[in-house]
């Protein structure tokens, strides 16, 4: 097979970086937290930012938004490089998903960190999990100790659920940081970095 031909099979297999679990999921490694954490959402991002450099980027929006970040990373790639650090986009895992689809989805938040890291950028890894089913691998992918990041919208809706799956990250994963985009709940335990929802859409355009 010549070269090309090879390269082009391994993007297509996307087995390039590192992967943990019964289920080969790729790592995002370690990187230590950055000072003061502002996000911007990826649907506000620009192709030449001018600032909000300072920023790092959020996929807490529907998951139409940003399907091509996994389809074809390399086209936001120079644009993402702009911002401060990325949070792994948040592919939906919800509850009558089938299971492969939402181990699917897990996979694409990490592919798409480890791909970004490969290319210099700060990465965090955002967590989220449905059912207790997902926990099998809702959390691989993410070194322990880590700094991680997780989302409050539509958690309210059923707060039982959520805080279940919080405590069981925070028992498997024990992350050094905590991002939490929107209110934590009083009960929420770690070192919670809390970036308030409304202060994110107050970008300079």
């Amino acid at each position: 097979m010549h070269s090309k031909e090879a390269r082009q099979e391994q993007t297509f297999l996307r087995n390039e970086y590192r992967c943990t679990g019964e289920w080969n999921i790729p790592m995002v490694e370690y990187q230590p937290i950055v000072n003061d954490i502002k996000l911007i959402a990826c649907s506000d991002t620009k192709s030449r930012e001018e600032h909000n450099r300072e920023c790092g980027v959020h996929f807490f929006v529907d998951d139409y938004r940003f399907e091509h970040i996994y389809n074809y990373p390399q086209r936001s790639l120079r644009k993402l490089s702009q911002y401060k650090f990325l949070l792994t986009p948040e592919y939906s895992l919800y509850a009558d998903m089938p299971r492969w689809l939402q181990m699917g989805n897990v996979a694409k938040n990490r592919w798409c960190g480890a791909y970004w890291q490969a290319h210099g950028l700060t990465v965090y890894p955002t967590v989220s999990w449905g059912l207790a089913l997902t926990y099998d691998f809702c959390f691989d992918g993410v070194e322990e100790n880590a700094v991680v990041a997780v989302g409050m919208i539509g958690c309210k809706r059923n707060k039982l659920m959520f805080m279940r799956g919080y405590d069981a990250m925070l028992e498997r994963l024990e992350p050094q940081a905590i991002i939490c985009f929107g209110t934590p709940f009083a009960e929420m335990r770690g070192n919670i970095i809390p970036v308030d929802y409304l202060s994110s859409r107050k970008v300079v355009r």
